[in-house]
C-alpha cells in the first residue's frame, strides 16, 4: 500500500479524495484542509467538502491557518511517515520543511497543461482566452510557482459553449485516476517525471474587477468567452440604469448592431451589438434579484 496525506479544500478535489480512499493500492493516512469559515447569506461557519468526507470516514483532519508557520502541524505530519503528500486546490503554499517530509514526493494536481497557465486561475483563463484545449497535470511540487517536473498529463477539449462549471466538473472527474497512476508509477519506477519546457510559460493570474466589466466594443466571441469563463464567480457584468447586471449565459449571433445597444428582444433573449457580431444574453442576474431569463428582465423594464 502507498501511504499518503491528502491536501485539498474545495469541491473539485473531492472526487480524487474519495477515489484514493477507495483504492486498494492507496492508504489515506490523514487529510489537511483549510480552516472552517463563514459561508452563504447567513455566514454560518461551514467545513470544506474535503473535511466532511474525511470525518465521515474517521480520517484524521488537520486544519492549519498557515502550514508554514505551525510547527505543531508539521510535527503531526512527520509522525505519519507518509510516502507522498497529494495536493489538489489546497489553498496554501508549502514550505521546504513540509515538502521534505514524504518518503518520495509531494504530488500536485494542476488544472492546465504546464507550463501554460501556472498560478491561481488556470480553468477560468483557458476559457476566457478562447482556448480549444486545456488539460490536467500531475507534477512534483517545488518552492517555485507550479514549476516542478511534470509526471503525467491529460488533454481536455473545450467546446464553444463550455463554461467554467462544465470544465470544473470534467477536471474533477478525470483527476483521480491520473493521481493514482502517478503515485504507482513513481513507486514502481515505470514513470519518469519530465522537466517543464522553458518556452510557453504563461501565468493564470487572479481576475481583477476591471476585467469582469463587459466592453461592448470587443468582438461578441471575446465577450462570450469572458461570460462562460467566470459565469459562476465573479460573473461578467454591465451597468444599466445605474444597476449592476451580471451576465450568466450567452451565445454569439452572426449579425451586426451598434456597440452596447439592445438590437432586439426575442424568445431566446436580448440581442446586444458588439464590436463584431452580436451577443445574445440568455440568462442574467440583475442587482438585488435572482437569476432569470434575459428576456424576462427586458420585458420587466418596459413596465
Amino acid at each position: 500500500m502507498i501511504n499518503i496525506v491528502f491536501f485539498g479544500t474545495p469541491y473539485i478535489a473531492l472526487n480524487s479524495l474519495e477515489y484514493l480512499y477507495k483504492s486498494d493500492k492507496i492508504n489515506v493516512l490523514a487529510v489537511v484542509t483549510q480552516p472552517d469559515k463563514p459561508a452563504g447569506r447567513g455566514h454560518k461557519i461551514s467545513m470544506s467538502p474535503i473535511k466532511e468526507f474525511a470525518l465521515s470516514k474517521n480520517l484524521p483532519v488537520l486544519q492549519p491557518k498557515s502550514i508554514r508557520k505551525e510547527p505543531e502541524i508539521i510535527a503531526e505530519l512527520k509522525k505519519l511517515n507518509p510516502d507522498f503528500f497529494v495536493t489538489f486546490a489546497f489553498g496554501q503554499i508549502l514550505s521546504q520543511e513540509v515538502l521534505d517530509i514524504p518518503k518520495y514526493e509531494t504530488i500536485n494536481l494542476h488544472a492546465s497543461l504546464l507550463p501554460k497557465y501556472r498560478g491561481a486561475n488556470p480553468i477560468q483563463r483557458a476559457i476566457i482566452n478562447g482556448d480549444k484545449q486545456t488539460g490536467i497535470c500531475t507534477m512534483i511540487t517545488e518552492l517555485g510557482l507550479d514549476c516542478g517536473d511534470v509526471c503525467k498529463r491529460q488533454i481536455i477539449d473545450i467546446h464553444d459553449n463550455m463554461t467554467c462549471v462544465d470544465l470544473y466538473e470534467k477536471i474533477s472527474a478525470d483527476s483521480p485516476k491520473l493521481i493514482e497512476e502517478t503515485l504507482i508509477g513513481i513507486v514502481n519506477g515505470s514513470l519518469t517525471p519530465e522537466k517543464q519546457a522553458e518556452t510557453g510559460v504563461c501565468m493564470a493570474n487572479k481576475l481583477t474587477k476591471e476585467e469582469t466589466l463587459i466592453n461592448w466594443s470587443k468582438p461578441a466571441q471575446e465577450i462570450h468567452n469572458l461570460v462562460r469563463g467566470i459565469c459562476k464567480f465573479p460573473s461578467a457584468y454591465f451597468i444599466h440604469n445605474d444597476k449592476i447586471i451580471k451576465v450568466l449565459e450567452t451565445r454569439v449571433l452572426n449579425k451586426e448592431g451598434k456597440c452596447g445597444e439592445f438590437v432586439g428582444v426575442t424568445k431566446d433573449g436580448i440581442e446586444v451589438g458588439c464590436g463584431k457580431d452580436c451577443l445574445l444574453l440568455v440568462k442574467v442576474k440583475p442587482e438585488g434579484k435572482g437569476e432569470m431569463l434575459a428576456r424576462d428582465w427586458a420585458n420587466g423594464l418596459k413596465k
